[in-house]
């Protein structure tokens, strides 16, 4: 009984070093100079808890004190905890260390904004498929200590081959959009805040995981589709190369509005206009239409595609407005000649 006693407090001692070891980083190194440390208490606290009690039980626990078929069962019990939280503390401590680089690229802007995106999703990837590797190994470990399954354990560990074939007819899709997700990733054809254009739905990247792309419409609705859909079906990526936007403005009328005055107005008003990056901007007539009237095109840029559909929206409203007070007879309608 006493050994019971001492291995219970010994454990529940560990578990007070780790949270003494937990205040000392939270209250003295989290800062500048001590980046990982947040990262490390807010990922790493219950995972080192447990590792702590169940590597003390391991520890201290020997031969004798339980009977019967119950002591192999606590000395299963005890590796398998082992296993299972020297795994669970191994991936909460990458997941604390890449977040670090996450976060720090989260806030990058302007040009640099595109390989921050691109290296933001590729680690997100990586890190989520080295997961479940650990996690593979991890049951193989386990599977060890079972002699009846030893073999099989053995076979999951060493025999990629076997492993491959397992899976490849149990799980053929899942496999297939693992494989289509580091295709999108690695080739850099897709990013996370991407503003792509699928189904004729305009929205943004939202998330890339292993098996399926959750994509933020521009109402706040959710479109989630498989990852292979990416790679066997065209879409339109807005930021494949930069984030900057050309918007075209669409304009239908008479024959007798001033187009050098207008053209004048618009490029007077962009120039005034904050989302304007002060770089491309033309207005062509594009077409005669055969009931009379004119068809205008205004081709404006913008930083990203947000600002350029605000754009688009201000100054259509702006050129309206100006034929309707300045040009009011150039305005569409119907003309019927009387014989």
């Amino acid at each position: 009984m006493s050994r019971w006693i001492i291995l219970i407090t010994s454990m529940l001692a560990a578990i007070a070093c780790v949270e003494m070891v937990r205040r000392a980083l939270r209250w003295r190194l989290i800062g500048e100079r001590w980046v990982l440390a947040g990262p490390l208490v807010r990922r790493c606290t219950w995972p080192a808890f447990a590792l702590a009690a169940v590597a003390t039980a391991n520890t201290l626990y020997r031969p004798g004190m339980a009977e019967g078929t119950v002591e192999d069962a606590i000395e299963r019990t005890i590796t398998l905890f082992m296993i299972g939280c020297v795994t669970w503390l191994a991936i909460q401590a990458a997941y604390a260390v890449t977040d670090v680089v996450l976060d720090r690229l989260v806030t990058v802007e302007g040009e640099r904004n595109r390989r921050a995106r691109r290296i933001r999703t590729q680690i997100t990837l990586v890190r989520r498929v080295a997961s479940a590797v650990v996690i593979l190994l991890a049951m193989g470990a386990m599977l060890f200590t079972f002699p009846q399954v030893r073999a099989l354990g053995a076979g999951l560990l060493a025999s990629a081959g076997i492993v491959g074939v397992v899976v490849g007819i149990a799980a053929q899709s899942m496999l297939g959009n693992l494989l289509a997700g580091l295709q999108l990733v690695f080739s850099d054809a897709l990013r996370l805040d991407d503003v792509v254009v699928v189904q004729g739905e305009w929205g943004r990247i939202e998330e890339l995981s292993l098996t399926y792309v959750v994509l933020r419409l521009w109402d706040e609705r959710r479109l989630v589709l498989p990852v292979s859909y990416f790679t066997t079906n065209p879409f339109e990526n807005w930021t494949r190369h930069t984030s900057r936007v050309i918007g075209a403005v669409m304009f239908r009328i008479d024959w007798t509005v001033p187009v050098e005055e207008l053209r004048v107005e618009l490029y007077r008003a962009l120039r005034e206009h904050p989302l304007w990056d002060q770089k491309d901007w033309t207005l062509q007539v594009t077409d005669t239409l055969p009931n009379g009237l004119l068809e205008l095109r205004a081709l404006m840029s913008a930083a990203d595609s947000p600002s350029a559909f605000d754009l688009k929206c201000d100054m259509r409203e702006h050129l309206v407005k100006y034929v309707r007070e300045r040009y009011p007879e150039a305005l569409p309608r119907l003309r019927v000649d009387m014989t």
